[in-house]
C-alpha cells in the first residue's frame, strides 16, 4: 500500500472527535496560556506556545529517529518513533516537524512531510494539518510514522512531541521529546556521521540483549526459503569509540564478511578479542534453527554484556540465512546518557543490510562475489525486481527482527544515584512493578504460580522463580512475555545492617567450550557488587569452571552438524504422505574426509481422509516471466484440481496474477510530418526549396535518435535576363503599382462570390539559418448567398527564408 503524505481525516462520531481532538487542547492549553497566545494566530502555533505541566529531565518517554542520525539526506524518508518506558503508557500525542529558530505560526516554518503508517493509531490534527496526533484517546506505549525530510537548503529542523498521560501533559523544548536533525552535507553521503559524546557515568552496568525473530513466512511471504531458514550465532561486543566493528557506509572486515556470507562467528570473534584494550565483553547468543517459532517452544537467543566509561558502546550482527551476505544488527549503540547514568531500556526494530561482498538478490542466489567491494547499506524495496523485498510503489521493508537490551544491574558508585545496596541490586535486577498488567491482549495465560523458595539459604543473594502457562497466541506477530519470572532475594534472615554480608552478581554465562570437537571445558564469572561494610575480606567464589563435551563420539573423521530444522508440511493434503526435515554440515572433518552424516530425512505423514477433503489442489507453479520485456507488466501462476468433480465443488483460486516491473522501455523520437515544399528562393535561373519538421519527442532510455528535421531540393523557374536598367525601373514600378491596385482591391471582390481581407503580414521564419519557412494568411471577409462559386475559401502562402548556411 503506498503510504499517502496528504492528510488523513478519518470519519469519527461527534463525541469521539470531541474527545479525541480537543483532548491535548483542553488538558494543555489553561486560560492563562490562551490568553497569551495572540488571537491572529493559528492552531499551529498555540500548539507549540502551549506548555501545560511540565518536568524536566525525565526519560520515560522518548522521540527517536531510526539510526539516531544528527543529519538528514534531504528528500529521504525517515522512520521517527514516539515510545514510552514500561511501565509509562501515554494516550494522546502531537508531533511536528520545525525548522529552527522558527516558530511555527507560518506555513513556511514547518520542515518535510509526515507520512501515516497505521490509520487506527495517528492521524493528521484537523486544525493543524501539519501535525500528526492520536486516532484515538486510548492507552498506548508506542506510536511510530514516516517523516520526508525537506529539500536541501532547508537547514536544521527540530521535531517536537508533546505528550498526554491521564491529566499531565509533557512538552519539551529540550530533552527525550525533542530531536534537531541538520541537514547532510553532500560530500558525506553514504556514510555513517554519528558523532559519539564521551561518557560521563561512574562505575559500570551489565545488560542483557534479546533478540526477536520476526522473519517467518507469514510476515515476508515473497520465495520465503522453507528449508534451512535460520538466524546465525550472534556475534559482536561492548566496546570504545576507537573501535568500529561494522558501520553504514564502511566496508566489511574479513570477520563480518565470514558472518554474512557463511554465518561464521570465528572470525569476528578473533577480530574482537585481537582489540582487547578497546572491548570489554564479548557478545555471544546462540543461532536460530528455524527463523521463527513461538516463544512457549523455544526461548528467544539472549546474551549478557557489560559496560564502563570508556567502553560503552555496543555492537552486534547475526546473519539472515539463507542470503547473499544480508544480516542484521546495531552499529556502536550507545548505552551512556547525557545525564552521567545508564541507559534503562532500548527497543529496536531491525531491518536486513547488505555487506557489500556479494551481489546476489534472491535468498538462495549462487555465489556472486561484489568486485569491487562495496559499502555496507540498508536493504531498500526498490534494489531489484526479483528480491524478496521489492516493492514496485517504494514501501518500507517490513521489520525482520526485534532487539530489546536491558539494564540488569550496575556495579560500583554510580554518578547520578546512591551507592549500590540490597535495595538498589533488586530495583536493577527485578522487573519493576507495573501499575496496569500490560500484557498483550492477543496473549492468553494461566494465572501465576506461587513464588519458589530462594535458591539460596544463606546471605548469598539468590532469586526465586514463578511460572505460568501460555495457553493461546491469537496473533503470532505480537510478541508474548516470558512463562517465567524471577526475583533477587536472600536467605532467611539476611539484613542490609549485616556488616559482614558480602553481595555477589548473578553469574555470567558460560563461555563456549574450549574445543569444538570432544571433551574441553568452559567457565563462568560473577563480581562483587557490595564489599563487607565491616571491611572483611569477601571470600566467596567468582570463577567456576566445569567440563563439556561437544559430540562425545567424535573422531578426526567426525564431522559436527547443526541441529534439524522443522519437518516440511506433508506431502499430501489429504491421505498418506511423506514429509522431510534437513540440516547442514558445520564444521567438515578434520582428515578431510568426506561427511558421512545424513543431513534430510524423510518420514511418513497421515492427513485426514480424503473423501472429507472436497477440494485437493496441487502446489501452485512457479511464477511465469513478466508479460513485458520492459516496463510493467503481469506474470501469472496456476495450480490444478486433483480431487474428482463428485467430491464437490471446489472454490478455490486456480490461478493468480500479480503486477511485475522491469526497466523502463526505450522510447524513439517521434517527428511531425514535412511541411510543404516552400516557393523556389530565386525568382529566375537555378534556386532552391526546402521543408522541415517538428521534433515532438526526444528519444529516451535509449530508443532510436532523431533523424534530419530539414530537407531542401533544386529548382528552377526560368533563365535570367539583364534588362536595361531603365526597364528594370519601368517594371518595378509596374509591379508596385499593381500591388498598390491589388491592396485597394482587397476589400471588393477578388474571387467570384466572396469578399477576401488583406494579406497578413509574414510570421517568423522557422530557423534562424540553413532554411526556413514563412507564412501569411487571406481569410474570407464576405460570402455571397446567391453565389454558386465554391472557391470561397482562406488562402495561405508559404516561402522559403534564412537560406544561408548555419
Amino acid at each position: 500500500m503506498r503510504l499517502s503524505s496528504v492528510p488523513l481525516r478519518l470519519s469519527r462520531s461527534p463525541a469521539l472527535l470531541a474527545l479525541a481532538l480537543p483532548l491535548a487542547a483542553a488538558l494543555a492549553f489553561s486560560d492563562e496560556t490562551l490568553d497569551k497566545v495572540p488571537k491572529s494566530e493559528g492552531y499551529c502555533s498555540r500548539i507549540l506556545r502551549a506548555q501545560g505541566t511540565r518536568r524536566e529531565g525525565y526519560t520515560e518517554f522518548s522521540l527517536r529517529v531510526e539510526g539516531d542520525p544528527d543529519f538528514y539526506k534531504p528528500g529521504t524518508s525517515y522512520r521517527v518513533t514516539l515510545s514510552a518506558a514500561p511501565p509509562s503508557y501515554f494516550r494522546g500525542f502531537t508531533l511536528i516537524a520545525l525548522k529552527e529558530n522558527r516558530e511555527g505560526d507560518k506555513e513556511e516554518d514547518h520542515a518535510g512531510t509526515f507520512q501515516i503508517i497505521d490509520e487506527e493509531e495517528t492521524q493528521f490534527m484537523s486544525n493543524c494539518p501539519v501535525a500528526v496526533t492520536e486516532s484515538t484517546p486510548r492507552r498506548r506505549t508506542r506510536i511510530q510514522v514516516f517523516w520526508i525530510a525537506p529539500p536541501a537548503g532547508t537547514g536544521c529542523v527540530i521535531l517536537k512531541a508533546s505528550i498526554v498521560q491521564k491529566r499531565i501533559i509533557y512538552f519539551q523544548d529540550e530533552g527525550s521529546l525533542t530531536k534537531k536533525l541538520c541537514e547532510q552535507d553532500s560530500m558525506f553521503d553514504g556514510v555513517t556521521d554519528k558523532p559519539i559524546l564521551d561518557c560521563c557515568a561512574c562505575g559500570t552496568a551489565k545488560y542483557r540483549l534479546t533478540f526477536y525473530g520476526n522473519w517467518s513466512e507469514k510476515t515476508h511471504p515473497k520465495d520465503y526459503p522453507r528449508r534451512a531458514n535460520h538466524w546465525s550465532a550472534i556475534i559482536g561486543g561492548s566496546h570504545s569509540k576507537n573501535y568500529v566493528l561494522w558501520e553504514y557506509g564502511g566496508y566489511a572486515s574479513e570477520g563480518v564478511k565470514q558472518v554474512a556470507e557463511l554465518g561464521s562467528p570465528v572470525k569476528m570473534e578473533e577480530e574482537i578479542r585481537q582489540q582487547s584494550d578497546e572491548v570489554l565483553t564479548v557478545i555471544k547468543a546462540k543461532a536460530q534453527w528455524p527463523a521463527w517459532q513461538p516463544l512457549n517452544v523455544r526461548a528467544a537467543p539472549s546474551a549478557e554484556f557489560s559496560v564502563d566509561r570508556t567502553r560503552h558502546l555496543m555492537s552486534f550482527l547475526t546473519m539472515m540465512g539463507p542470503s547473499p551476505d544480508w544480516n542484521v544488527g546495531l552499529s556502536a549503540e550507545d548505552l551512556c546518557t547525557k545525564d552521567c547514568g545508564w541507559v534503562q531500556k532500548v527497543v529496536q526494530d531491525l531491518i536486513p543490510w547488505d555487506a557489500g561482498t556479494d551481489s546476489g538478490v534472491t535468498y538462495e542466489s549462487p555465489n556472486k562475489p561484489t568486485i569491487p567491494q562495496e559499502k555496507i547499506r540498508p536493504l531498500t524495496s526498490l534494489d531489484h525486481p526479483q528480491s524478496p523485498f521489492y516493492d514496485p510503489e517504494g514501501g518500507s521493508i517490513t521489520q525482520v527482527a526485534r532487539v530489546v537490551i536491558e539494564r540488569i544491574a550496575r556495579k560500583g558508585e554510580q554518578c547520578n544515584i546512591v551507592p549500590d545496596n540490597v535495595d538498589d541490586i533488586v530495583a536493577d535486577l527485578a522487573p519493576e512493578e507495573k501499575d496496569e498488567d500490560d500484557t498483550p491482549e492477543t496473549c492468553i495465560y494461566s494465572n501465576w504460580s506461587p513464588w519458589s523458595a530462594c535458591s539460596s539459604s544463606t546471605c548469598d543473594k539468590g532469586k526465586r522463580m514463578r511460572q505460568r502457562m501460555l495457553k493461546a497466541q491469537l496473533d503470532l506477530s505480537v510478541p508474548c512475555p516470558d512463562t517465567q519470572d524471577f526475583q533477587p532475594c536472600m536467605g532467611p534472615g539476611c539484613s542490609d545492617e549485616d556488616g559482614s554480608t558480602c553481595t555477589m552478581s548473578e553469574w555470567i554465562t558460560w563461555s563456549p567450550c574450549s574445543i569444538s570437537c570432544g571433551m574441553g571445558m568452559r567457565s563462568r564469572e560473577r563480581y562483587v557488587k557490595q564489599f563487607p561494610e565491616d571491611g572483611s575480606v569477601c571470600m566467596l567464589p567468582t570463577e567456576e569452571t566445569e567440563k563439556c563435551t561437544v559430540n562425545e563420539e567424535c573422531s578426526s573423521s567426525s564431522c559436527l552438524m547443526t541441529e534439524w530444522g522443522e519437518w516440511d508440511e506433508c506431502s499430501a493434503t489429504c491421505g498418506m504422505g511423506m514429509k522431510k526435515r534437513h540440516r547442514m554440515v558445520k564444521m567438515s572433518p578434520a582428515d578431510g574426509s568426506m561427511c558421512k552424516a545424513e543431513t534430510s530425512q524423510a518420514e511418513k505423514c497421515m492427513m485426514p481422509e480424503c473423501h472429507t477433503i472436497p477440494c485437493l489442489l496441487s502446489p501452485w507453479s512457479e511464477w511465469s516471466d513478466c508479460s513485458v520485456t520492459c516496463g510493467k507488466g503481469m506474470r501469472t501462476r496456476q495450480r490444478m484440481l486433483k480431487s474428482l468433480a463428485e467430491l464437490g465443488d471446489c472454490n478455490e483460486e486456480l490461478e493468480q496474477v500479480e503486477k511485475c516491473m522491469l526497466p523502463e522501455c526505450p522510447i524513439d523520437c517521434e517527428l511531425t510530418e514535412w511541411s510543404q515544399w516552400s516557393e523556389c528562393n530565386k525568382s529566375c535561373g537555378k534556386g532552391h526549396m526546402i521543408r522541415t519538421r517538428m521534433i515532438q519527442m526526444e528519444p529516451q532510455f535509449g530508443g532510436a535518435p532523431c533523424p534530419e528535421t530539414v530537407q531542401r531540393k533544386k529548382c528552377r523557374v526560368r533563365k535570367c535576363r539583364n534588362p536595361s536598367l531603365q526597364k528594370l525601373r519601368w517594371r518595378e514600378a509596374r509591379e508596385s503599382r499593381r500591388s498598390e491596385q491589388l491592396r485597394e482591391e482587397s476589400d471588393g471582390e477578388q474571387f467570384p462570390g466572396c469578399r477576401m481581407r488583406p494579406w497578413t503580414a509574414w510570421s517568423e521564419c522557422t530557423n534562424l539559418c540553413g532554411g526556413g519557412i514563412q507564412e501569411r494568411y487571406m481569410t474570407v471577409k464576405k460570402r455571397f448567398q446567391s453565389s454558386q462559386f465554391t472557391s470561397c475559401k482562406d488562402k495561405k502562402e508559404i516561402r522559403a527564408c534564412n537560406v544561408h548556411p548555419c
